[in-house]
């Protein structure tokens, strides 16, 4: 192959030579691909001059893909809104999926610390605890509700009560 590409760019070979070159090689290489067959292949070089070819401007036709690539923009603009909304109402769902999960959590923690609490301020277990740490029940009187009236019978402890002002 090396020897066929530098005979192309040799100087002085004229078109029909590099035509004659060409067709030869590809008959030699004609029986290698058809198995036997011999089928005869020629290989022949035509030139186009297009230099002196102008478009002709198409006024209809310019319009029309400007009409077309209008449509397509408008078109493609509503699917990506309506990809943007589907995708935020996805969105929207899995986040209340979540809160309702955590809710969900909440409550159970709620209940769990309510049982707790229940357990915690039960009577029996807080007098067996103070029995433990050597504490007894109140005496009678020895305690003094801070909402109840004293009684005028029982003894009252001392209080300081600020003198009333005088009006000035």
């Amino acid at each position: 192959m090396a020897a066929c590409a530098t005979t192309y760019f040799e100087a002085g070979r004229g078109l029909g030579a590099r035509d004659r070159e060409r067709n030869a090689e590809l008959m030699a290489q004609q029986p290698r691909r058809r198995r036997g067959v011999r089928t005869p292949e020629f290989y022949f070089a035509r030139h186009f001059d297009n230099s002196r070819l102008v478009k002709a401007p198409d006024p209809v036709r310019v319009r029309e893909m400007r009409v077309f690539t209008a449509a397509i923009a408008v078109l493609f603009t509503l699917v990506m809104i309506y990809g943007l909304q589907h995708f935020y109402a996805i969105e929207g769902g899995y986040r209340v999926e979540s809160e309702k999960q955590a809710v969900d959590q909440l409550r159970e923690e709620n209940r769990q610390l309510r049982l707790t609490e229940a357990q915690l301020t039960q009577p029996g277990r807080i007098d067996q605890m103070a029995r433990q740490l050597g504490l007894a029940e109140p005496q009678p009187g020895q305690v003094i509700h801070p909402s109840a009236r004293p009684d005028a019978a029982t003894p009252a402890i001392a209080q300081v009560t600020p003198p009333a002002q005088a009006a000035q």
